[in-house]
């Protein structure tokens, strides 16, 4: 940049004061200041879009290597899935070739058929009261209003 000292700042401001004069020199000086603002602020901003500008290639660059692991990551799973698919195939054709004696077959389970409800049903209610089953169901809000300690008196 331009490299002014400090004489060299007072010589210009000699100069400047004869030429433009005690009245209209400090009116100079804040033009001269605002424009200087404005300037230092036009270069700022086109710094920090530069520097916008290469953080989006970086990001791009980024994004396209993230992309290219997934697709690979994608490839080999899907390879690995036709593999162990053939392999299962391979597998359950063996498993489904008769052997000597074929294995005894186990019957399906079927549920007894109990009705639970009829069985509660006829539990004399003061068996129920000794076990401590609920005959009547409570909200929670009224189950913790009901087991609230009392407040002493």
């Amino acid at each position: 940049m331009i490299d002014i000292g400090l004489s060299k700042m007072a010589l210009i401001g000699a100069v400047a004061l004869i030429v433009i004069g005690p009245e209209k020199l400090p009116r100079v000086a804040r033009t001269v200041g605002t424009l200087l603002g404005k300037a230092q602020r036009y270069v700022s901003d086109v710094k920090a879009e530069v520097n916008r500008s290469m953080e989006l290639d970086e990001l791009k660059k980024m994004k396209d290597t993230v992309e290219n692991a997934a697709r690979d990551v994608q490839q080999s799973v899907q390879t690995s899935a036709s593999e162990f698919e053939r392999d299962w195939a391979e597998a359950t054709d063996m498993a489904n070739t008769p052997l000597q004696e074929p294995p005894s077959v186990v019957p399906a389970y079927r549920h007894p058929g109990k009705n639970w409800r009829l069985k509660r049903g006829t539990t004399p209610q003061w068996y129920k009261a000794r076990s401590g089953v609920r005959t009547k169901a409570q909200s929670g809000a009224a189950r913790v209003a009901r087991y609230r300690p009392q407040k002493f008196q």
